[in-house]
This record gives structure tokens, sequence and C-alpha cells, in this order.
């Protein structure tokens, strides 16, 4: 088999951050090799960056079996597929003046370092679906999460319409044909949150139709007892924030504080983060601190790319499916 980013990686990423992103994608392959299994964290703007171009491949080839996102990049995708020609780049975006950014806001672009969101098209296009869906479920006295309601839109077709890439770029796609499961925590900060939270509050949909971030804990509670026998569930971590600091904590949450005496630690442990190694940071602790909150054992495998990922993560994710 032809293994052109392998041998690439493999001759000239040997030392310092260059040779831990190899050292664990390595490990990556040998916790799926024997039998275990996988949780992808997407913080910051992944799905802006189109890191789903890799990561439906990923997807689909049975290299991730659980996914926690924030709400914007579990939207972010989907916009992107639905609106994408109406993207627009800013590379000089640090020379830009609150005037030329306020300009932005005014043409309704939102701006991600050196990309602007169109409102109009990407938000606008999918919140009429999403209301649909919304009160589908409220008439018929039904909730879902979050997720849920999206896989929803995105499984009946009525997006297809909008497509501006291939659907095989989109993550949300892939996950939605395999109806992956996601934990979203803190979904109410995103824009589609805020929408719901709008319906809300004019009376036009009851706040329990989505269901909550404790909800999606309980969930992930039951995957994981589901999921962890055997050579047990890694965690992947592409930044910090909400979306790895929630799933992590569901380990020493059921054996501290449900009193389960036979809960398995996470079995493979990798950050990607540009954050610098810090006090009191979240994003910038590394792994051995989570060995004294319950999270990773002594002998957990451990890494930690202090680098970019969207230089990383898909150079590692190619190794994988190239190697898996």
């Amino acid at each position: 088999m032809n293994k052109p980013i392998t041998e690439f990686l493999e001759k000239y990423y040997l030392h310092f951050n260059a040779a831990a992103l190899v050292d664990a994608s390595k490990g990556y392959v040998a916790h799926l090799k024997d039998g275990g299994k996988m949780m992808i964290t997407l913080a910051g703007a992944m799905s802006t960056a189109e890191l789903g171009k890799i990561l439906a491949e990923m997807i689909r080839q049975d290299k991730v079996d659980i996914i926690s996102c924030t709400g914007a990049n579990l939207e972010e995708d989907v916009m992107n597929l639905v609106a994408h020609s109406h993207y627009k780049r800013v590379p000089n975006y640090r020379d830009l003046t609150p005037e030329q950014e306020r300009e932005l806001l005014d043409q309704h672009f939102n701006r991600v370092t050196d990309t602007c969101i169109p409102e109009e098209e990407a938000f606008r296009r999918l919140q009429t679906h999403l209301e649909d869906v919304w009160h589908a479920a409220e008439a018929k006295g039904e909730r879902y999460f979050p997720h849920e309601f999206l896989y929803q839109v995105v499984n009946s077709g009525v997006l297809e319409q909008y497509y501006e890439i291939d659907p095989k770029d989109s993550w949300i796609v892939a996950a939605a044909e395999k109806n992956l499961p996601i934990v979203c925590p803190g979904w109410e900060d995103s824009t589609t949150g805020n929408i719901f939270t709008s319906n809300v509050i004019k009376g036009k949909l009851n706040v329990h139709t989505v269901k909550s971030g404790i909800e999606y804990m309980i969930y992930l509670t039951e995957w994981y007892r589901a999921n962890s026998g055997g050579k047990g569930v890694g965690f992947f971590q592409i930044g910090g924030g909400i979306a790895g600091d929630f799933p992590i904590c569901v380990v020493p949450m059921m054996y501290q504080d449900l009193e389960w005496e036979d809960v398995p630690f996470w079995a493979y442990f990798c950050q990607i983060s540009d954050s610098t190694t810090s006090y009191g940071s979240y994003s910038g602790a590394v792994p051995n601190e989570k060995i004294t909150w319950g999270k990773l054992d002594i002998d957990t495998p451990k890494y930690i790319v202090e680098s970019d990922a969207t230089i990383c993560a898909p150079l590692m994710f190619t190794y994988i499916l190239e190697n898996s």
C-alpha cells in the first residue's frame, strides 16, 4: 500500500513536536488495532478550518467512535456545506482597524481569524429547517439532543438544494449517515443555540424541547459504561475548553460521585494545542496533571503536540488512515 504521508513523517518528523506528532499517531493506531475505541474532541474553529475534509473520512473508516464538540463546530460544518461560496477570506486580518471590523459586521460577515462566515446565507439557510424540526418534535411531545436535531435536518435531504461543497467533505454528513454519538456541551452559546433561546423567549418553543447539558453527561456516562471494556476508550483532544473538559470528567464523576468502583481510566490521551503550558489553564495543563484528577492512570499513553491543530490534525489523521 502506498503511504506517502507516513513515509514523509517518518523520514523528517524525528524530534521535538514533530516526533510527538508521530508518536501520538502511532499510539492512536496501536490503540485501534488492540480493539480500543476513540473519542475526538473539537474545540476552536475546526469546522470553519474545514477539518471535515479529513475528519469525515476518519468517521467513514471507523477511526472515531464518538465526538465531543462545541456548538460552533457542530453548526459551522453544515454552514460551510451550504454557503461555502459566500465565505470571505481576509488574509490581512491582523491589520484590520476597528472601523473595518465594523464594516464586516454591517455586511453581515462574522470573522473567525482570516475567514468570515456569511450570516445571511449560512445561518439563515439552516435556521428555517432547524425551527421546523424543533416545532415538529414539540408537536409530538418529543425531545432530542442538539446533534440529533441536526442529524434530522441533514438526513432529510432538505439542505441538498444548497450544497456548495462535496458532501463527502462534511464531517456532520458522515456522522449523520452513521448516527455517530456526539456530545455537545455548552450548545447554548452557539448561533443555533441562540436562535433556539430566542424562540423560547418569544414563547414559540418550550425550553425542554432540546435536551440539556446535564442530559448529555448522562448520555455520555451510559455510552462510556457500554464501550470502555477491553482495551478501553482513548481521548484525542484538539484544543482545550469545554469540548475537552466536559467529556474527560465523566470518568472521575462515575467513580467519585456515583461511587462505581469498576470504572476504567481513559486508555490513551493526546492533545494538540498551541496553548502555552501555564498555571491554572485546562488547555495548557500537561497530561500528568490529569492523573491527580482521576482521568488518566500512571501507565496511560500520553502525548502532547504543542502546535497548530490546523497543521497537525490532517497529518495525524492521514497517518492513522494509512496505517490502520
